[in-house]
């Protein structure tokens, strides 16, 4: 018997994952606003770089007053605030508060957690394979 092609299996193990993102799964178990915690994940991912409503409503993939009513909220929950850009006074940049980057450590934690949980009876070798061959896929990703 052929063995399935691991293409296949690697699709279905992405799709699980992409579900579980979509649900923001770890955000919600780990007590994080959702679906605000998405905006505190763009303004981090975009760092060291300044990012605006404009930037969070292209790393989110949604229109511009979906953007926006995402950072109020972050906003309004006192995890992000407005700064006037020093660059260009037109730009309002969105800087993480202290809460925000509580929350952030809060849910980095809890998903770091649930990943060990997950290897948990691995061995060191195959937890350092499957970071590296994962950090590589992903990587190959964008090429």
């Amino acid at each position: 018997m052929a063995k399935p092609d691991p293409a296949i299996a690697v699709e279905s193990a992405m799709i699980a994952v992409r579900r579980r993102q979509t649900r923001r799964t770890f955000a919600v178990e780990s007590g994080g606003p959702d679906p605000v915690q998405e905006v505190l994940d763009a303004i981090e991912a975009a760092a060291p770089d300044a990012l605006g409503v404009n930037g969070v409503a292209a790393a989110l993939a949604v229109d511009q007053p979906r953007a926006s009513k995402l950072v109020a909220a972050a906003v309004s929950a006192g995890l992000v605030r407005r700064e006037a850009d020093q660059r260009d006074g037109r730009r309002t940049n969105l800087v993480l508060t202290a809460a925000g980057r509580e929350q952030l450590d809060v849910v980095h934690a809890y998903r770091r957690e649930r990943f060990a949980a997950a290897m948990n009876d691995w061995t060191a070798t195959e937890r350092e394979a499957f970071a590296d061959l994962l950090t590589r896929f992903v990587a190959g990703l964008d090429s």
